[in-house]
């Protein structure tokens, strides 16, 4: 008897869902076919779609001073105000400055910046590969209007701090722990933004390279940002850590995408910041007691006791064996959820703030429940509450509960401990690279 044949359209049909489920040996050619669309994609986009001036002739204003001998922060300022970001930013737009013929040159930024996006582009499905991610997730990381938008035609500086965001991401999965602390050091130092993801990160450098490993690390990340920031130090330290890293800025109301439905009075109100920082801080606290020391099975009293005395909660053994344990996929799933619990409870989100949501989201909603309706489903619905420009009370509400409901569904989809990685791996790991 013959044996039967299934049809043309059942094997086409099986065949596509096993190249997207990540099954078939072609499956490792859609994150490249991807990402060589959306290079075209980008061409596209600056040369059909008129460019927005935002923040770049401020960037150009701030930077020329500097590059006029200018070094005392308080003093410098541009058409949207004075300077507020670290030192790093103003050494990356005084380069682009120079390239740009003093920012004359728009065309030349617009292509400068698809580098840069299609450069973290590349570093995302990198990491996305790492934490095997299944290929039918990677269309979402070329959809983004909004983020297309941020990168190309705003030019804004939260894309080279959101490219490093992501390279130090993807070197803690690959246990590159020196390259990773030095890359986000320098996304910090572009923009204070990254402090959302701090406290993550202190967690995976503290379990994976054991006490005095991380302490080693937090030195060295701590030396990059008085290295860079030495010639404004010298000048007014004051003005420089008061200017580059004020906590207390107040936001305008009007450019707010995440709060608008709370209304201006409530939105500029000193206790609605206040329940905000509250319910930010209890939220980590419950993620870092819960899921993110899963690797170290042990509860954070008893790891934090040896440590105010100076030394440390584990034995030699012990944090190699929690090491191992600190695999890729934990390594993004920690980092990207405190990034993301940090926009939840954020004073104010602008527009540039998606360069750090939208490759996240993703990711965070594949690895709470990957069923791929919903994931496909929230995430339109907050890229369209995204490209709501100006915001409205609707789609300030889709934010936050986008937001909301990812941060929750992390929460119940992570409550399984990690599995161990491969002991060879974590003995490697604790040679500082």
């Amino acid at each position: 008897m013959a044996s039967w044949d299934p049809p043309p359209r059942k094997k086409a049909l099986c065949f596509a869902l096993d190249v997207a489920a990540g099954r078939h040996a072609l499956s490792k050619l859609i994150p490249v076919v991807l990402w060589l669309a959306d290079a075209v994609l980008c061409g596209l986009i600056i040369w059909k779609v008129p460019y927005t001036e935002i923040d770049w002739v401020a960037y150009m204003e701030q930077v020329a001073q500097f590059v006029a001998g200018e070094r005392d922060y308080t003093r410098m300022e541009g058409g949207t105000g004075p300077l507020v970001y670290p030192a790093a930013h103003v050494y990356v737009y005084t380069g682009l400055y120079h390239l740009t013929d003093r920012g004359k040159n728009i065309l030349l930024a617009q292509q400068i910046f698809a580098v840069l996006y299609m450069a973290t582009l590349a570093v995302v499905m990198l990491c996305y590969w790492q934490a095997k991610v299944p290929p039918y997730v990677f269309p979402l990381l070329i959809l983004s209007k909004r983020l297309h938008s941020v990168f190309l035609l705003r030019c804004f500086n939260d894309c080279f701090a959101a490219f490093f965001m992501w390279l130090a991401v993807y070197s803690f999965q690959r246990r590159q722990w020196t390259m990773g602390s030095i890359a986000y050091s320098c996304g910090l130092g572009i923009k204070m933004s990254l402090l959302l993801s701090l406290p993550a990160v202190g967690i995976v450098l503290f379990l994976g390279r054991g006490f005095a490993g991380s302490l080693r690390l937090a030195w060295l990340m701590g030396q990059v940002q008085v290295v860079i920031a030495l010639p404004f130090l010298a000048k007014n330290w004051q003005g420089y850590l008061g200017r580059a890293f004020e906590l207390s800025r107040q936001f305008k109301f009007e450019w707010t995408v995440n709060w608008r439905m709370m209304g201006e009075e409530l939105f500029l109100s000193k206790p609605f910041a206040v329940v905000l920082l509250v319910l930010h801080v209890l939220v980590l606290l419950i993620f870092v007691t819960s899921r993110w020391l899963q690797p170290a099975d042990r509860p954070l009293l008893s790891l934090i006791s040896p440590m105010l005395r100076g030394g440390s909660a584990l034995t030699p053994a012990e944090e190699l064996e929690v090491s191992s344990r600190v695999t890729p996929d934990y390594v993004m799933t920690t980092i990207l959820s405190a990034n993301i619990i940090g926009l939840l409870f954020a004073r104010s989100l602008h527009y540039q703030f998606y360069a750090y949501l939208a490759w996240a989201t993703p990711y965070l909603l594949w690895r709470a429940w990957p069923y791929t309706p919903v994931v496909y489903l929230l995430w339109a619905v907050q890229e369209a509450a995204w490209n709501t420009f100006p915001s409205t009370d609707l789609s300030s509400t889709a934010v936050v509960n986008v937001l909301l409901i990812t941060v929750v569904l992390v929460y119940c989809g992570t409550s399984k401990p990690v599995r161990s990685g491969e002991r060879k791996k974590a003995k490697a790991s604790k040679k500082d690279r």
